[in-house]
């Protein structure tokens, strides 16, 4: 999987290999017309109007070359952690479910969903299945570590700022563009300094987190342009709204014109769900001391979870904090750990009875 490049909107020949692995594992699979990746421990047809237990992995990474080797039990390469570690190991465990599990025991049939565009802020292939099924449970496939799951993820903001002013002379006592930029930058680090002195009480998870993603500028002899490029975390019940006024105002002072996207709601869920309580069980039973973790990322539970419910989790191997780094890589030992945890889990789901 690591071999094969699958940047986001460049998934297809990746999600074509996986069908064809996916099927050697005993899966009933194809690729979607989002060109998802979809493998079942059941046929399509069979999953229709069923409560499966979707495992949501995605198969986009950011961009990014790093020599695929392994090396001493430890697999370097783009994608190891966030989120071909992840997704292989879903594969596996429904592999093992597939061919050591009679198909009629199953209470709910398990499907894997390798989604494309994760990376980007269209997640287009969460939002393609999100109305197509309704789950039991899902576990959302991202780097916790084999030993923990994560059951919170922080909202998302994406911020476009561009100002324009006539030229001047550097000698002037006017801003320019840039100075002005700046400003409007100082001016949502202050505000939201402000806010998590109030509200977020030293949590990083309760802090809504500004970053500055680029800065740009340019001038023609006629005219200054500076451009921001501004990303917010936000933590659960933020008032996305508010924040948007905000920033429209200021905006209109420094006569710039500012737009948004990537828009996500935090969204988390309690140690108490059934699947959560499966993860406690399983990580217990393979050696483990279970830890719980709120990221504050984004990943496809914000697109999915306000829609399927609170039955949800993230979980795979991997250590987040090499996420989209040079350094990106795995350790085997923790990835066949999590295969077996994953197994675990699904047994035990597999058992549950359906809900309405």
């Amino acid at each position: 999987m690591l071999t094969i490049p699958s940047y986001s909107r460049q998934e297809s020949v990746l999600a074509h290999h996986l069908v064809e692995q996916a099927q050697l594992l005993g899966l009933h699979s194809y690729v979607d017309d989002i060109g998802n990746l979809i493998a079942s421990t059941h046929p399509h047809e069979t999953n229709t109007g069923s409560q499966p237990i979707i495992l949501l992995g995605h198969m986009d990474t950011v961009c990014g070359y790093i020599p695929v080797r392994l090396q001493d039990g430890v697999l370097h390469g783009r994608g190891a952690v966030d989120a071909k570690g992840p997704l292989a190991a879903f594969l596996c465990s429904a592999g093992r479910m597939a061919r050591f599990a009679p198909a009629d025991s199953f209470q709910h049939p398990i499907m894997v969903i390798g989604a494309v565009e994760e990376e980007s802020a269209s997640s287009r292939g969460a939002r393609a299945v999100v109305e197509r099924y309704q789950p039991f449970a899902c576990i959302i496939g991202e780097p916790s570590g084999s030993q923990a799951v994560t059951i919170g993820y922080k909202g998302r903001l994406l911020v476009e700022y561009c100002v324009t002013l006539p030229a001047h002379h550097s000698a002037g006592s006017q801003q320019n563009g840039n100075e002005v930029a700046v400003t409007f930058w100082n001016r949502v680090w202050q505000y939201a300094a402000e806010w998590n002195e109030q509200y977020a009480a030293n949590s990083t998870f309760a802090a809504l987190m500004p970053s500055l993603r680029s800065f740009s500028s340019n001038q023609d002899g006629l005219e200054d342009q500076a451009l921001l490029r501004i990303g917010f975390r936000l933590p659960p019940g933020y008032d996305i709204e508010a924040l948007r006024t905000q920033l429209e105002q200021w905006s209109d002072q420094d006569e710039a014109h500012i737009s948004f996207s990537g828009e996500e709601a935090a969204f988390q869920t309690t140690r108490t769900t059934t699947v959560s309580r499966a993860f406690v069980s399983a990580i217990r039973a393979t050696g483990g001391q279970p830890v719980f973790k709120h990221k504050t990322g984004t990943s496809d539970m914000n697109v999915v979870g306000p829609v399927w419910g609170q039955n949800i989790v993230a979980y795979g191997p991997g250590d987040s904090r090499f996420d989209h780094t040079p350094k990106e890589h795995i350790h085997i030992a923790e990835y066949i750990q999590a295969i077996d945890v994953l197994e675990l889990v699904l047994r035990e789901l597999t058992l549950q009875r359906e809900t309405t």
